[in-house]
């Protein structure tokens, strides 16, 4: 560590739980037990939406992209921090941190847009299923599942540019255990009111232009619901979106308190334990939720599982 607290080092030290030295033993096993978890369920639902035709569906073909999403997105941050919370040496190069930047902030940024896609999808499915194999069709679905990465990653170039274009005047140790907006911002020896401000700006775009679409969409979908008469197809009806609002509550909830406080106000360690929720613990409990209250899901899962068992 010599080197590394010299002028040649250029990187930068992620702080990450130094300060409570007898709870990172705990957060390795946990996070490294959520991790597997998130492998083992995300990697079951691409699988089977691929193996079951019945699941290949614009409703399904969107989900295997979130969970190809959440396999990225833990895997940008949680190995490294694995590594971490097991070493005194917490570095991390200076091309490695412009690196982890782009990938996490560009998938988080799809996911937000891809969420505000499934949405669309179940108004289209409830509010229109006569028209519904028209609307979405596989085209536009692969449009509009493209769309989203093209524009998750163009915001994340841009932020990632403007971050490590701020002088940080030697400062190198960031209060945080993975490379993020905000505690990069907080190294800053200059004012930052102008990044601030653009980071809000795009904010606003990225996340609340999609949960203002989820909301008029469900609006529409739960004045459709209540125009049914028979009780089993409005129980149908809100059982399939349940899971979808479940993910976006736990999704959004947490990064908008990430990105959505002023700089003066941000509590690094509030900020360490929220992004730990939407890293490792939302990628995990996505497949849970959409598996336990779906049964075309757990359907498809029971037919793979007999036809191993059968072929044995």
């Amino acid at each position: 560590m010599e080197q590394k607290n010299g002028s040649s080092f250029t990187g930068f030290i992620l702080l990450g739980f130094s300060d409570w030295p007898q709870l990172e033993l705990v957060l390795f096993v946990v996070l490294l037990i959520f991790y597997l978890f998130t492998l083992l369920g995300n990697t079951t639902i691409i699988a089977l939406s691929h193996l079951d035709p019945h699941l290949q569906t614009p409703m399904y073909f969107f989900l295997s992209n979130l969970s190809f999403l959440d396999l990225c997105y833990t895997t940008s941050t949680v190995p490294q921090l694995l590594v971490h919370l097991r070493r005194a040496d917490k570095s991390i190069s200076f091309g490695g941190c412009v690196a982890q930047l782009f990938v996490s902030l560009g998938l988080g940024c799809t996911e937000c847009i891809l969420l505000g896609v499934m949405a669309f999808d179940r108004y289209a499915a409830i509010c229109r299923p006569l028209h519904y194999t028209v609307v979405m069709h596989p085209r536009l679905c692969a449009l509009m599942a493209s769309a989203s990465w093209v524009i998750g990653f163009a915001n994340s170039s841009l932020q990632t540019a403007l971050i490590f274009l701020v002088p940080r005047c030697g400062r190198n140790k960031i209060d945080h255990f993975l490379c993020e907006v905000p505690p990069l911002l907080k190294l800053a020896c200059v004012d930052t009111t102008a990044n601030e401000f653009e980071l809000f700006f795009l904010g606003v775009i990225i996340l609340l232009v999609p949960v203002a679409l989820i909301t008029v969409s469900y609006g529409q979908i739960v004045r459709a619901v209540l125009r049914i008469k028979s009780s089993a197809g409005q129980r149908k009806a809100f059982g399939t979106c349940g899971s979808h609002i479940t993910v976006v509550s736990l999704f959004y909830g947490s990064a908008i308190y990430i990105y959505f406080q002023p700089n003066n106000n941000y509590s690094q360690d509030q900020g360490k334990f929220v992004s730990l929720f939407y890293t490792i613990v939302t990628p995990m409990v996505n497949p849970v939720i959409y598996t336990l209250r779906n049964k075309d899901v757990t359907g498809a899962m029971k037919k793979v599982l007999c036809r191993g068992h059968d072929s044995t």
